[in-house]
């Protein structure tokens, strides 16, 4: 059986629809939403303050209207930070 991905535990809306995640093994890795935004259900992402609102739940990361994404698609789709870990 395949471990699952570490889930993310803190989240920061970046510039050109990327977040910035902290995932519970400690690693910083930046995901880019931008594929995504062309898929009906992603759709309202494409609003600043819409995604703007992004937030851990325990799990993942979820935005307003239940949008959200799985953990496993936030951690190996991906890269590591090459800054220092950021403050909380």
């Amino acid at each position: 059986m395949i471990p699952a991905s570490p889930s993310p535990v803190w989240v920061r809306p970046l510039e050109n629809h990327r977040l910035r995640l902290r995932f519970e093994d400690g690693t910083e890795r930046i995901f880019d939403v931008t594929p995504y935004l062309g898929d009906d259900f992603f759709s309202s992402l494409r609003g600043t303050a819409v995604f703007n609102t992004v937030r851990t739940n325990g799990l993942t990361v979820e935005w307003m209207g239940g949008i959200d994404i799985c953990p496993d698609e936030l951690y190996e789709n991906s890269h590591p930070v090459e800054s220092p870990p950021s403050e909380d």
